[in-house]
């Protein structure tokens, strides 16, 4: 098993979060990254009773929080809608990938998983007043 760490930056370099990610293939695709990482941040929010949901994109029927995002009505979050919600994201530039220092542009994209790979997920932040 081959294991990563992603990050979460603002445009201005910030770092919002990090998480580790293990992969079984030394070779994996954009779509792979972004799937994993959501399936693993909503079994995390799954296994805990309380707490915003802290990740890629915002599930439906939520509201944005400082430490997240709280749904209206607290329920599991359905795994594979989710992952969608985040593929789509990507693809219409809600946020970007950039591997080793490359930006990815497509889902089909490959990354060779190595030792020290950087992977950062580039967040957007919505401009306050426009």
């Amino acid at each position: 098993m081959l294991n990563l760490t992603i990050q979460d930056r603002t445009a201005v370099g910030r770092v919002l979060q990090e998480m580790d990610l293990s992969f079984l293939a030394d070779l994996i695709t954009v779509e792979d990254l972004i799937r994993q990482r959501v399936t693993q941040e909503v079994a995390r929010y799954n296994a805990r009773p309380e707490g915003a949901f802290n990740g890629l994109v915002q599930p439906t029927d939520s509201e944005s929080t400082l430490n997240g995002y709280r749904l209206r009505t607290r329920r599991p979050i359905d795994t594979e809608q989710q992952v969608q919600v985040a593929l789509r994201a990507f693809q219409e530039n809600g946020f970007f990938i950039i591997v080793d220092e490359r930006q990815l542009e497509h889902l089909d994209d490959p990354i060779p998983v190595h030792d020290n790979l950087q992977v950062t997920f580039m967040r957007l932040m919505p401009l306050v007043g426009g």
